[in-house]
Order: structure tokens, then C-alpha cells, then sequence
């Protein structure tokens, strides 16, 4: 199978145990991809591809997903507000607990990095994505000369379409950006 990702976005928020179980369970990986290697470091989670083809040289860098992990309080209940209503009564202090959550956010090249095997690594990105209850997925891909479109928030497939535009924006068309040609601070 060959692909290409022209574009992607990424707003992925997932627990990083329910990262580490997905890979712990040993998903269907795509036929171009051996294994996965997990590296941390510091906050940054970093899910590298291991190539099939032994052709490959191992000087190539292959495809990774790259995350941010950041610590959030999660409370078992909605916790009170500021700035509500004060009874006197002492606070009850609500059962939490801080967890890491892996953050898949920006744009193909902040999270999917390296060309070698990167459509087969944005298959593995796009089952993350299922399993996320936070955030949303886009992207157009190209797999065996058709592109398509994907689009996923909160862990549900949601129809997406692709448009081609012939005309520029309607914000350029306005005169609103800034004419290099004839800006006199430039020329002369």
C-alpha cells in the first residue's frame, strides 16, 4: 500500500496508560511497520516506527508521532467553583487524582515527523485517534491515487469532504494584506 499525508491537524488528548496499553496489546500494525519503539523523554513521548523492509537502511529516520505529556488533576466530580457561594461550612475536599495525558497537538510536521513509512504511521495516529475522548483529527491523505479525508472528534469517525478552490481567498481578494511590490519602505 502506498500513501502520502498532504495535510494534518491534531488536538489529541489521551491518557498516556491508555497510549502504553494500546501498544502493550499489540494493535494490527500496518504491514510496513515491524514494530513501534516508545522513548520519553521528559515530556515529550516520542512513538518511532520500525521498518518491515530490511532494504531500509538504518541511517533512514522512519516516521514518529510526537507528544507532549502533561500532568491534569482529575476530579471524580465536578469540582466547586471559585467565587461560589460560601456557607460557612467547612469544604469537603473532592477525590482526585494527576494524570499524565499524551498530547498529540499541531500540525503533520510537529506530529508526524520523517517521511520514510509516514502513511503507514499515520494509520497507527489515526487509531489513537478512535480511542481519544478529547480532541480531533484531520487530514487529507493520498492512498493508491485517490485522496481522502479524515476527519475524527472525540474518538468518532465524522464525515469529512475535500473542496479544491480555483480562486484565492476572499481575504486576498480584498486588498487587506500588504502590497510588497509597492510598499515605499521597501522600494526604491
Amino acid at each position: 500500500m502506498s500513501g502520502r499525508v498532504y495535510r494534518l491537524h491534531s488536538t489529541l488528548e489521551l491518557p498516556l496508560e491508555d497510549v502504553e496499553d494500546y501498544f502493550e496489546n499489540d494493535p494490527a500494525l500496518p504491514a510496513e511497520i515491524a514494530d513501534i519503539d516508545i522513548t520519553r523523554r521528559n515530556n515529550t513521548l516520542i512513538i518511532k516506527a520500525v521498518a518491515a523492509d530490511e532494504s531500509l537502511s538504518k541511517y533512514t529516520p522512519t516516521a514518529q508521532l510526537k507528544a507532549s505529556v502533561t500532568e491534569t488533576r482529575v476530579y471524580e466530580e465536578e469540582p466547586p467553583r471559585p467565587g461560589g457561594p460560601q456557607w460557612g461550612e467547612e469544604e469537603e475536599e473532592i477525590p482526585s487524582e494527576l494524570v499524565e495525558f499524551a498530547c498529540f497537538k499541531g500540525d503533520r510536521e510537529t506530529v508526524l515527523q520523517n517521511t520514510a513509512l509516514q502513511y503507514p504511521m499515520f494509520l497507527v495516529l489515526r487509531d489513537i485517534a478512535r480511542k481519544a475522548e478529547k480532541g480531533t483529527l484531520t487530514a487529507i491523505t493520498e492512498t493508491d491515487g485517490d485522496l481522502e479525508a479524515t476527519r475524527i472528534v472525540e474518538g468518532d469517525d465524522r464525515p469529512a469532504s475535500i473542496e479544491v478552490v480555483e480562486t484565492p481567498s476572499k481575504s486576498s481578494k480584498d486588498g487587506n494584506g500588504v502590497n510588497w511590490r509597492d510598499n515605499k519602505f521597501i522600494s526604491d
